[in-house]
């Protein structure tokens, strides 16, 4: 509703000023909470219609840091796994978030500015990755790192499901609290592929 009633000023203002060499400027409202931003004609259909949200600057530094873990974890099946699907799932898990955390990364390096006017100075902002939901804890990782074959298995596969639904969680409840388009569609490719990855793991362990 909201971008189309600023669609329809855009539309009305743009009448009003055919032919003028300056049009007057479009109101933007933003978030809840959010001061509204004030647009040239210029930027109309593009991204700037909606600056990203606290929630979503947040959601990005914390989902790289939770990607990053999955990236280690992953990367120890190569030697240590036992069934090669397992082998296979996480060299899947592994090459589908390294360029996932590199779209993350381009996408901070592309809103500083917005990251900027929540308080962050223009950086991610700093995130305590231990509290996010799924992830490891040192003793889980050293035990992973120290496992071999089928103990191995079962050990990764427990954990990455913890894993991804933690990450599907944090995806959900950013989908209900951004404004971001392009962070809304991370936040729904992670709850597909996670959740399919998810139902994969559950049919590998053991009953």
């Amino acid at each position: 509703m909201r971008v189309l009633v600023i669609a329809v000023l855009a539309a009305v203002l743009a009448g009003c000023t055919s032919g003028a060499e300056d049009q007057p400027p479009i109101i933007a409202p933003q978030g809840p909470g959010e001061q509204a931003r004030t647009l040239s004609p210029d930027d109309v259909g593009t991204d700037r219609w909606v600056a990203p949200s606290e929630a979503d600057v947040t959601y990005v530094a914390k989902m790289i840091g939770h990607h990053r873990q999955a990236l280690e974890m992953s990367a120890l099946a190569a030697d240590r796994a036992a069934d090669e699907t397992v082998k296979g799932l996480a060299s899947r898990i592994h090459d589908s978030q390294g360029p996932e955390i590199d779209g993350m990364e381009q996408w901070q390096r592309d809103h500083a500015e917005n990251a900027a006017t929540h308080g962050h100075g223009g950086e991610a902002p700093e995130v305590d990755h231990a509290s996010m939901p799924g992830m490891a804890s040192p003793t889980d990782l050293a035990a992973l790192e120290a496992a071999r074959g089928a103990d191995f298995d079962r050990l990764y596969l427990r954990l990455m499901i913890a894993h991804h639904e933690g990450a599907i969680k944090m995806a959900v409840e950013l989908l209900s609290s951004g404004s971001d388009v392009r962070v809304e569609e991370m936040a729904n490719d992670v709850v597909v592929t996670q959740t399919d990855e998810i139902e994969r793991m559950k049919a590998l362990l053991p009953t």
